[in-house]
C-alpha cells in the first residue's frame, strides 16, 4: 500500500503527527508492533507542563537565552494544541488546566529557586512565582515556584480518541506489525513481515529510534523511573502538579476516581495520589521492589494519610545530552526519513510537539 506518509510507531508522537497529518489532508499509514499506545505512552504519569526537568537556567547554559525561550514557548504551545484538539474531538480525557509547583528537594539550597525563576522569566514565562509553600497541608514544602497553566490528562483516553479521528478522515492503523526494515529515498519503503509500505516519508516514533545510524544512540542515554498509584481520601489532597529539586527527583500529580473507572479498586468516590522518582540509569540497578519501597517510604512521610498502594509501575525516559528531544530528519539518512525521540522526561509535550513540527 501507499501513502503519502508511513509513520512507525503508535505512542503520543506517533499519533499526534498522524492526527495533524490527516487533519492536513495527508494520507497516513501508521505500523506499531504492539497494540495502540502500547509503549512507553501507556506508562507515562502524563504530566502536562512547561516547567521543564532539565531546569531553565540549564537550558539557557547549553542552547542561549532564544533558545530557552523557544523551549518553552514549545512547550506552551503543546499544552495548548492538546486543549484545542480536546475541545474539537470532544474528548472525555479528564483534561484540566492547573498549578505547577516546583518545592525543594531536602537539602537544596533555595538558590536553585532563585536561579530558576530568573531564567524562566528570561524565558518568557513572566507569570512563575515565588511562594513561600505549595498548597499541601500534609506537609510543608518550604519556599517553591508556581508555574500556572500546567494541565494534566488521561494519555490513553485521548490518544484512543485520536486513533478514531486520524481513521475517520482516512488514516490506516495496522497494530501487531513489526517495521522489519526502513529506507528512504525517492520512494521511500517500510517492510513488514510479507507487506510493503511505499511513501513519500517516513516517521519513525518508537521512543528510541529503530533505524538509528549510530549518531543518535550516542547522544541520548536510557533511565528508568519508577511509579506508584496510591490510594488517598477524596480531597485530601489539593490538585496540582507537583516536582522536587532532587536528583533524581519526585514527581507527583492526583487522579480522580470514580466508580466505573478502571482505576477503581473497591467502590470508587476516592483519589489516587501518583508519585514517581527513584530514576537510574536502564541497566545500572535491578532492585525494582527496593525502588517502589523507598517510594512509597517518601510517600507516606509526607501524605500520612495514605490508605494503601494500589499501583507499581516502570517507564523508560530518554535523557539526551542537551535536555531537549531530537525531531527531525535522521542523521545520515536520506532527507524524508524523520525521527522523533528524547522526549528528556518531557514525553507528552515532545510528542505533541513532534506532531506540530513534522
Amino acid at each position: 500500500i501507499h501513502a503519502d506518509v508511513c509513520i512507525v510507531g503508535a505512542g503520543i508522537a506517533g499519533l499526534s503527527t498522524a492526527y495533524l497529518l490527516t487533519r492536513a489532508g495527508k494520507s497516513v499509514v501508521i505500523l506499531d508492533d504492539g497494540p495502540l499506545a502500547g509503549g512507553m505512552t501507556a506508562v507515562t504519569t502524563a504530566h502536562l507542563s512547561n516547567a521543564l526537568d532539565d531546569r531553565y537556567f540549564e537550558i539557557e547554559r547549553l542552547h542561549g537565552e532564544n533558545g530557552a525561550r523557544l523551549a518553552a514557548q514549545s512547550h506552551a504551545a503543546a499544552i495548548d494544541r492538546i486543549e484545542a484538539i480536546v475541545r474539537e474531538e470532544q474528548i472525555a480525557c479528564d483534561f484540566e488546566r492547573l498549578d505547577g509547583y516546583l518545592f525543594l528537594a531536602s537539602g537544596e539550597d533555595e538558590k536553585v529557586l532563585d536561579r530558576e525563576m530568573a531564567a524562566a522569566h528570561r524565558a518568557g514565562l513572566r507569570d512563575v512565582t515565588r511562594v513561600s509553600r505549595a498548597p499541601l497541608q500534609s506537609f510543608d514544602t518550604g519556599p517553591c515556584l508556581r508555574f500556572p497553566r500546567q494541565a494534566q490528562f488521561h494519555p490513553l483516553k485521548y490518544l484512543a480518541a485520536l486513533a478514531r479521528a486520524i481513521q475517520r478522515d482516512g488514516g490506516r492503523i495496522f497494530t501487531q506489525t513489526h517495521a522489519d526494515k526502513i529506507s528512504g529515498g525517492s520512494t521511500a519503503r517500510v517492510k513488514a513481515g510479507s507487506h510493503i509500505v511505499t511513501a513519500a516519508a517516513i516517521v519513525v516514533a518508537t521512543n528510541a529510534p529503530v533505524n538509528d545510524l549510530l549518531v543518535i544512540h550516542t547522544k541520548q542515554a536510557p533511565y528508568m523511573s519508577y511509579v506508584i498509584g496510591a490510594r488517598v481520601p477524596r480531597g485530601s489532597v489539593t490538585k496540582a502538579l507537583y516536582w522536587d529539586t532532587g536528583d533524581p527527583y519526585h514527581y507527583i500529580r492526583l487522579h480522580n476516581v470514580v466508580d466505573g473507572d478502571a482505576e477503581a479498586v473497591g467502590s470508587g468516590e476516592h483519589d489516587i495520589l501518583i508519585v514517581g522518582g527513584e530514576d537510574h540509569k536502564t541497566g545500572q540497578a535491578d532492585d525494582t521492589q527496593e525502588r517502589h519501597a523507598r517510594l512509597e517510604g517518601w510517600t507516606r512521610e509526607r501524605f500520612p494519610f495514605i490508605e494503601q498502594v494500589e499501583f507499581t509501575w516502570a517507564g523508560q525516559v530518554m535523557e539526551t545530552i542537551d535536555g531537549l528531544a531530537f525531531i527531525g530528519r535522521n542523521p545520515l539518512d536520506d532527507n524524508n526519513v524523520f525521527i522523533v525521540t528524547g522526549d528528556s522526561g518531557m514525553g507528552m509535550t515532545h510528542g505533541t510537539i513532534a506532531g506540530m513540527l513534522l
